[in-house]
């Protein structure tokens, strides 16, 4: 049996997935989240098969959650989810340890044959990405160049979404569960190592790398 967590932000979402995994003999949904930050917590609990993921999350993006989770339990494939049909999330999402990736208009099949594939230890994208091939995108995002964004912790990225959000630094402190000084002093960190002198700089950054949309 294979066991799978859900993870949107959308109640209907998480529904009409779990009706369509459900429906097979083999599947089973252990778990349910809808904020990036509930998700490794519940992983880590459940330790599941496969993790299927919505690319963008309240609290930290669907990238972010697939790097924490496949580098703490690489044991759970990710499955990524996603409304975006730009090769650069398809490079960032495994870059950061994604399995597949599969468009949300993509067909019911494609996600059944994405969750079968990874459970394989197979990789797999959904079409148009499919006709260029796995591997080609797999070697292009390991050549991926470093950016500045890779040097930041895995907390300053945290406070940088949730800030991106618009979260006060007593609004992250709550979040964390870490002291206000400590949330500012994470995004004084954050705002230095990226360049930043602005609100206005973050959330620009922020929309540009998909962190957050302009419908979140």
């Amino acid at each position: 049996m294979t066991s799978i967590v859900l993870a949107d932000d959308h109640t209907i979402v998480r529904q009409g997935l779990r009706l369509l995994l459900e429906a097979e003999p083999d599947f089973s949904i252990v778990g349910e989240a809808s904020d990036g930050l509930e998700v490794a917590g519940l992983v880590d609990r459940l330790r599941p098969d496969v993790l299927v993921l919505d690319l963008m999350m309240p609290g930290i993006s669907g990238l972010e959650v697939t790097r924490n989770v496949c580098q703490q339990f690489p044991e759970t494939s990710v499955v990524i989810l996603s409304m975006h049909a730009d090769e650069s999330y398809v490079l960032a999402a495994l870059k950061n340890g994604a399995a597949a990736y599969v468009l949300k208009d993509a067909g019911a099949d494609d996600l059944l044959q994405a969750v079968r594939e990874v459970v394989q230890g197979r990789r797999y994208l959904s079409s148009p990405f499919s006709q260029v091939g796995i591997d080609t995108y797999t070697k292009r995002a390991e050549s991926t160049p470093l950016d500045v964004y890779d040097t930041l912790t895995s907390r300053e990225r945290e406070v940088l979404h949730l800030t991106a959000e618009g979260y006060s630094s007593a609004d992250v402190s709550g979040v964390l569960s870490i002291s206000p000084r400590t949330a500012e002093a994470h995004r004084a960190n954050l705002m230095r190592k990226l360049g930043f002198h602005s609100q206005a700089d973050l959330i620009r950054y922020a929309l540009r790398r998909g962190i957050i949309s302009i419908e979140a």
